[in-house]
């Protein structure tokens, strides 16, 4: 099984506002950016995004060390995430899950490779956690309306 790094980061301005994210793949001496964003979202919605983009873009199942700055994203995956199927995809208070829909494509990405979710603290230095929040705020500024 391949091993692989996934770096991610989303940004938004203002919670909704403009959005933008971006996912680093890494693979051996290789390394491949995807990024994008959207007109009005989430932070949260933009960092789930980094995440699906990033792992669909595997095309075979692979050992994937996923670095966020979002404890959010982290947890859910190392713990959160299989009690939410199991509950038809409601938190333990018995409320929906946010972004139902996204957290669902992305259990079906953690079913088939094997993923390490790794929280990195943001703006402390980390080289590739600071790329990705550059670009992610560069696709945030693009959407955003002229005042």
């Amino acid at each position: 099984m391949k091993k692989v790094q996934i770096f991610t980061d989303g940004s938004s301005l203002g919670n909704p506002g403009p959005g933008g994210w971006c996912a680093l793949i890494r693979y051996k001496n290789k390394e491949k950016i995807l990024k994008g964003g959207k007109e009005k979202t989430t932070n949260n919605e933009m960092e789930l995004k980094a995440v699906l983009e990033g792992l669909n873009a595997l095309k075979e199942p692979c050992e994937v060390e996923l670095y966020t700055d979002s404890k959010y994203v982290a947890q859910a995956i190392s713990d959160w995430i299989k009690n939410w199927e199991k509950n038809n995809w409601k938190t333990a208070s018995n409320k929906p899950v946010s972004h139902k829909e996204m957290w669902k494509e992305i259990n079906k990405f953690l079913k088939k490779h094997k993923v390490k979710p790794i929280w990195v603290k943001a703006h402390a230095g980390h080289k590739e956690n600071e790329m990705c929040d550059k670009i992610a705020k560069e696709e945030a500024l693009k959407r955003k309306k002229p005042a």
